[in-house]
């Protein structure tokens, strides 16, 4: 897994909100990047339910968070609807991001769950495995803007 202190690597992938190229944002805004395996399984739902219930606390940073993982942009426009998710969800098939981004593979369940926050200059700020709290990629965020 990447670890903090190196440039985030940019991509371009389908998302529940159109193509997205994460280059577009660097210079502009903070990015966390949620790894997370599966759309419609409860830790899952619940992860990114939490950023969905915390969308004004990633406001204060002027944060894009991005949800990714190998399912298809049909599944993914499913999920999102159904949670009212209002942030992208990335199709990331063929796994190039998860390659991109060292994030290893768990048997059965696909990608590891792994959380990066990048700042707006594209480095990573922080980097961990397994559901982050909400608190604890906030305060990151609060760290880089900071800086």
């Amino acid at each position: 897994m990447l670890a903090i202190g190196q440039k985030a690597p940019s991509f371009n992938a389908e998302s529940t909100q159109g193509p997205m190229h994460l280059s577009d944002y660097f210079g502009k805004q903070p990015v966390v990047l949620i790894f997370y395996p599966k759309d419609e399984t409860p830790i899952c739902t619940k992860q990114l339910c939490a950023v969905r219930d915390s969308k004004a606390e990633y406001a204060k940073y002027n944060a894009l968070v991005l949800g990714v993982n190998p399912g298809s942009l049909a599944d993914h426009k499913q999920f999102s609807q159904k949670f009212l998710y209002d942030f992208p969800l990335i199709s990331d098939q063929g796994d190039l991001i998860r390659h991109l981004y060292d994030v290893g593979k768990v048997f059965l369940l696909g990608q590891q769950r792994c959380v990066f926050v990048i700042d707006k200059n594209g480095t990573i700020v922080y980097a961990k495995k397994g559901n982050r709290p909400t608190k604890e990629i906030l305060e990151a965020l609060e760290q880089q803007q900071a800086q």
